[in-house]
């Protein structure tokens, strides 16, 4: 299986750094990305739009020729990073076998990942950590902190507050898993059967589970091993 690793705000493709090697010993092929922007903090990044990422994504998927028989594409999206694997899914729901989506759900039409996040000159650094919410900061100790801020990237304001465009239904086909961390799957499946705003898509998809994997939000960091285990289960699903 092919599976695309899509990381989220501030983060390039390094962050699997601890994951993708442990879906590559079972038998897979891993593809983690660094979207356009993101290459360094020196880079170019003021103009880059949403749509840019998702047709990044897009563009992978096109250059993959999956073997016979190995089922085909999967998308691991972790935080704003699910919202870009949706979109790629609405581009080419006949690719993908599922999308995995890491401590988030998928964005629908006209939403946007955060516009609420302090910006400056077309970019979003990465924020002070009082910005976060307490649950966004489990088991990411001081070693952690100081290593992900490190290595921190701004994205581009264009991918944060920029409106989702959304035009084949065929995504709802797709199966998804969400693995969801610093909120639980009971929470989860509470704000589904209450209509909360933000689910509301993940409720239009036709085939979906919920799995727990306890931690903050970024548990490529804090739990990699049991992220990359969360992952192959889904993968052995699709």
């Amino acid at each position: 299986m092919d599976i695309i690793l899509i990381p989220g705000l501030w983060l390039d493709g390094s962050s699997w750094g601890e994951v993708a090697p442990v879906l590559e010993e079972a038998g897979h092929r891993a593809h983690a990305l660094t979207l356009p922007g993101m290459e360094s903090r020196d880079a170019a990044r003021s103009g880059i739009t949403l749509r840019d990422h998702v047709d990044a994504v897009v563009g992978v998927i096109d250059s993959l020729d999956p073997a016979p028989g190995t089922g085909g594409i999967v998308l691991v999206g972790h935080s704003g990073g699910g919202a870009i694997a949706f979109g790629a899914a609405d581009a080419r729901p006949d690719r993908l076998a599922r999308v995995v989506y890491v401590d988030s759900v998928p964005l629908g039409e006209g939403a946007v990942i955060n516009d609420e996040l302090p910006a400056a000159n077309g970019e979003v650094p990465l924020p002070d950590w009082s910005l976060f919410e307490p649950e966004d900061l489990v088991d990411l100790d001081d070693a952690l902190r100081a290593a992900f801020r490190e290595r921190a990237v701004p994205s581009p304001q264009g991918v944060a507050a920029g409106r989702q465009r959304l035009s084949d239904e065929r995504r709802l086909d797709v199966p998804a898993t969400v693995i969801a961390c610093e909120f639980t799957g009971e929470a989860l499946r509470e704000w589904l059967a209450g209509d909360a705003p933000f689910t509301r898509e993940l409720a239009r998809i036709r085939d979906v589970e919920i799995v727990d994997l306890p931690t903050g939000h970024w548990p490529q960091f804090t739990r990699p091993k049991d992220l990359a285990g969360a992952i192959l289960a889904a993968v052995d699903r699709a």
